[in-house]
This record gives C-alpha cells, sequence and structure tokens, in this order.
C-alpha cells in the first residue's frame, strides 16, 4: 500500500503522525512511504532520519494526497487538506467530529473512509489511541491552569500550594476519565485543594482508595458542580462521552459567579467544551477573558509538547496502520470489531451514531457501510 505521511498545518501543530522507526517497520512490510517535506522536524527528526528509514521525501502536497492509498495524520485535515482529498482514499487521524459539522459534511461528500483515533476501541472498551494525549493533555491542563492564574496573566494571583499559613489554591475537576485523573495526579502533587466530579462511584471510590483524604470525590449533580464552580480558583473540564459532543456541565450564569481571575482550562473542547462560555481557541492566542474569567481552551493541547506525544501516540497508532496496509481496510476491520468502532465516514456514508447525533444526521452502523461501500 501507498502510505503518505503528511506534515501538519493546524495553527501550532509540531506533532507528527510517523516516526522514522515506524516507517522503517512498513517499509520492512514492503509498503511504500513518502513523508511530506519537513512533516518531522517539529520534533527532531529530518527528511534524512526518514530517507535512512527508507521513506520518499515530498514536497509536492498536492502530489503527496493525490498518490496516496492511506493518509496517516495527527489533527483532523484543514480546508486546504479537504479539498485535496479523493473518493476512496483512506484517512486515519484525530477526527472529532461531534464538533465539527462542516467537516462531517466535507468528509461525507468527498467519499473518503475516514478513522478517528478517538474512537477506536480495545477489547475492554477503552480508547487506545485517544488515552497516551489526553494522559498529556489532563497533566498539562493543572500546569497550565496554574500559570494561568499568575498576576501577569491577569489571574488572581493564587499559589495552588498556598503558603505556611495561606490556603491552597482550590482546584476543581469536572470527570475523573484519563484526563480528569492526570489532572487530579498534578493537582495534588501541586500540593492544591482538588476535589473532582464523576457519575461512577465506584470510580470515585478508587480515586478515594488511592488519594485518601488529600483530595474530596463528588457525584457529578448540578447543584454539587454549581457550589464548587463558585469557589474555584481553577476549573478543569475533563468530560468525555466516546465519539460524541461534550455535555455542559456549567453555564453561563454559573462562570459569571466564579471569582474575578480565576481560570477555565476547558480539555473537553475537542469534543465542544464542557462549559457553556467556551470556545475554541490556539496556541497563538491560548486565553480569553470572558465575565472576569480567564479561559483557556486550545484544540490541541499536546502539541506544545510535541515530542513528548508523538512518540507517545505513534506507538500506539503504528499497529493499525500496519494492520490496515497489510490486510486492507475490509478486512482490518471486520476482523476487529474496536477497529471498525472508528470508521466515521466510508464513502459518503455516516456510520458512527454518536456523530450523527451530535448533527441530526442519520447513520447506518459502521459494518453495514462498509457492505455498501465498495
Amino acid at each position: 500500500m501507498k502510505i503518505a505521511v503528511a506534515k501538519e498545518i493546524k495553527n501550532h501543530e509540531y506533532r507528527v503522525a510517523m516516526t522514522p522507526l515506524g516507517v522503517a517497520a512498513l517499509i520492512k512490510e514492503g509498503h511504500e512511504l513518502v513523508v511530506e517535506h519537513h512533516a518531522g522536524i517539529g520534533i527532531g527528526m529530518s527528511d534524512d532520519d526518514y530517507i535512512a528509514a527508507g521513506a520518499r521525501i515530498e514536497t509536492d502536497t498536492q502530489r503527496l494526497f493525490a498518490e496516496a492509498e492511506l493518509i496517516v495524520k495527527v489533527k483532523e485535515p484543514q480546508p486546504s487538506e479537504i479539498e485535496m482529498l479523493q473518493a476512496g482514499q483512506i484517512l486515519f487521524t484525530y477526527l472529532h467530529l461531534a464538533a465539527l459539522p462542516e467537516l462531517t459534511r466535507q468528509l461525507l461528500d468527498r467519499k473518503v473512509s475516514a478513522i478517528g483515533y478517538e474512537t477506536v476501541t480495545d477489547h475492554n472498551g477503552g480508547l487506545p489511541l485517544l488515552q497516551p494525549m489526553s494522559l498529556i493533555a489532563g497533566r498539562m491542563a493543572t500546569q497550565i491552569g496554574a500559570n494561568l492564574l499568575q498576576k501577569e496573566h491577569g489571574g488572581r494571583g493564587v499559589l495552588l500550594s498556598g503558603a505556611p499559613g495561606v490556603e491552597r489554591g482550590k482546584v476543581v475537576i469536572l470527570g475523573a476519565g484519563t484526563v480528569g485523573e492526570n489532572s487530579l495526579e498534578i493537582a495534588v502533587g501541586m500540593g492544591a485543594e482538588v476535589t473532582i466530579f464523576n457519575r461512577s462511584p465506584q470510580k470515585l471510590e478508587a480515586l478515594d482508595r488511592r488519594y485518601g483524604n488529600r483530595i474530596q470525590t463528588l457525584l457529578a449533580t448540578p447543584e454539587l458542580i454549581c457550589a464548587a464552580v463558585r469557589e474555584a480558583d481553577l476549573l478543569i473540564g475533563a468530560v468525555l462521552v466516546a465519539g460524541a459532543k461534550a455535555p455542559q456541565l456549567v453555564t453561563a450564569a454559573q462562570v459569571e459567579q466564579m471569582k474575578a481571575g480565576s481560570v477555565i482550562v476547558d480539555v473537553s473542547i475537542d469534543q465542544g467544551g464542557c462549559i457553556e462560555t467556551i470556545q475554541a481557541t490556539s496556541h497563538d492566542k491560548p486565553s480569553y477573558v470572558h465575565a472576569g474569567v480567564i479561559h483557556y481552551a486550545v484544540t490541541n493541547i499536546p502539541a506544545a509538547v510535541a515530542r513528548t506525544s508523538t512518540l507517545a501516540l505513534t506507538s500506539r497508532t503504528l499497529p493499525y496502520i500496519i494492520q490496515l496496509a497489510n490486510r486492507g481496510l475490509q478486512q482490518s476491520l471486520n476482523d476487529d470489531a474496536g477497529f471498525l468502532h472508528g470508521l466515521n465516514v466510508h464513502q459518503g456514508l455516516l456510520c458512527h451514531p454518536a456523530v450523527a447525533t451530535a448533527h441530526n444526521m442519520s447513520a447506518m452502523t459502521a459494518k453495514q457501510a462498509l457492505l455498501n461501500g465498495k
């Protein structure tokens, strides 16, 4: 199979979808690898590194897309890339289509087969290709929030650890999945006063056993969330419903009751965000102020630590890419139910129920889509 590794062009996106080691593994399997010029430069991997691994370097982006059977990326295709996609091609990347109705329609129109890293599942129902980036984004969320609380960034001037005779900063985390757990780990390590919400009593019990009285765990009810948000110095949105648009747990009225100079970091922004006042931001302009509260909602947080993120991500995606290349789309997905869950659109057919619900569109099952497509 002819596989293209595209250079990311989203704002301050430095990750790359494949390392030279991944290229070498696929070359060994008999596949042809074409890597876009300077695709790995953001993580310190040169064109020469990819050439040494057996890849061909392509300087013409249109030719790269035109000749590929499988295109691997990190982030969703940007407008100029969408125009280059062709019917029958396979696109393997993060998609987050529940928050992107226009992109959903465009991918359907282009009649590609698009598999979203974030909706591939494992045998236990986990999200193996989302998990490493969620871990990094969660750890960064607390770090970013702590930085924004400093006065030079417009924050309240609160140190999360407090000081002798001075109360600690209050961190409220909505959601106890991978993002929430890792935000919690860093917040506890910083010495903050932490409250974490989740819908699962079992999950909260597990966190209680791990952290004891160093944290407060609460069931995610509207009343408890409202009271905690009002007192928060740092509010972290870490809500995920796989493939679906994130539920809004905090209203604009509740944000208006927060303390001036407090901070919101909504990691759920890739799926639309869980705070009513949140809007997507970029690494160029990562935050804005609404109702006196600093809002941070960068849609590619892990790009800031691109080398770590790339190595963590590609170690997970490579086995799936090899599977796709060796067996082809139909057999790969039919042989692996979890991989099949990753198929969002296929040759003009929408086949992810959560995306369909988010956009009030009709969909068929992924298995039906494969049967109806070519």
